[in-house]
């Protein structure tokens, strides 16, 4: 099973403890891993186009999202590790630190399996 399979099927046992430290960091991660996928959008489709130009019927503007590889997937979440431990350095002794260092816990224990 891959590592992002592993974060989704986590959540729901997550929200089932209701655990709010580890629902918190498996969405954050989870979206973090699905904005990755999207796809960059090209400058001139921001400018806008002609009324009769703009694709018309369901799914028209639909595009394809990348794929991420095992090894991206494991540089993402490594990040969001890495994140959560820099700004609890930078909130040292509040209890916002103490939160952010049990997030970092909950996805580095997903690194080491």
């Amino acid at each position: 099973m891959s590592l992002r399979d592993h974060l989704r099927q986590a959540l729901p046992e997550a929200m089932r403890a209701r655990d709010k430290v580890a629902v918190s960091a498996l969405r954050a991660t989870l979206a973090a891993l699905d904005n990755a996928e999207a796809v960059p959008v090209d400058a001139a489709a921001l400018r806008g186009q002609a009324i009769e130009a703009v694709p018309v019927g369901a799914g028209a503007t639909e595009a394809e999202r990348r794929v991420l590889g095992e090894g991206e997937v494991v540089r993402i979440v490594r990040g969001e590790v890495e994140e959560r431990l820099g700004a609890a350095g930078l909130v040292e002794g509040s209890a916002h630190a103490e939160r952010l260092r049990a997030e970092a816990a909950v996805l580095a224990r997903f690194l080491e399996s």
